[in-house]
């Protein structure tokens, strides 16, 4: 497993991509509400994106994918598909993934949406999927394990009656989309790779 460490020049350049996606899934905030398509959303960030933003959705193209965003409804774990017949509903709980390719540097990023009036065990269930997410952040530091960061997930989720889905997991970022390492969301204290300043990598506390 070879690991890329980022320079503050580089850093700069990451940072950047990740802000054009944090800024699709600002402009998408106000769009998604019960009655609109996946694909109408899709669109939308295919527009910004390309006109506004004049980068590359880079999830086109990527292993055959033929759209701008993954939007997962309810019981999809992650990347679904955009669709004109997938229609949100009331009380739907929805996540968006897009990733935006700019100057060479992906920028990624994610974010979950409650639709309309949530029932209160989805609300809890996002609720906590946050904090796992924070908690995770917590634990980034130099000198730290990658192992923390998944045992400070599985904790959380866990003492709140959930659990992590081990069959995805975050990853590293920058010139490389899906670069090394890989973030688990599982894991024991004091184990993994060591992090060191440079190491960029994105998605925790699924």
């Amino acid at each position: 497993m070879k690991i890329q460490l980022k320079s503050k020049d580089e850093i700069e350049k990451l940072r950047y991509a990740c802000q054009l996606a944090a800024e699709v899934l600002d402009m998408i905030t106000e769009h998604v509400k019960a009655g609109v398509s996946t694909k109408y959303l899709d669109d939308l960030c295919f527009q910004h994106i390309t006109e506004v933003q004049k980068a590359t959705p880079a999830n086109i193209g990527y292993r055959g994918y033929e759209k701008t965003i993954c939007a997962s409804i309810n019981q999809v774990i992650c990347h679904g598909i955009p669709s004109d017949n997938k229609i949100l509903k009331d009380g739907d709980i929805m996540n968006i993934d897009v990733t935006v390719r700019k100057d060479g540097w992906y920028g990624d990023t994610s974010k979950m949406f409650l639709i309309g009036k949530s029932e209160p065990h989805n609300q809890r269930l996002v609720k906590v999927t946050q904090e796992c997410l924070y908690l995770g952040i917590n634990e980034v530091k130099p000198g730290a394990r990658l192992g923390n960061i998944g045992a400070a997930i599985q904790s959380h989720a866990e003492n709140n009656h959930y659990s992590v889905v081990e069959d995805y997991c975050g990853h590293g970022i920058g010139q490389i989309y899906h670069d090394e390492p890989q973030i688990l969301h599982f894991g024991k204290r004091d184990s993994g790779l060591e992090i060191k300043p440079g190491l960029c990598f994105y998605n925790l506390g699924q």
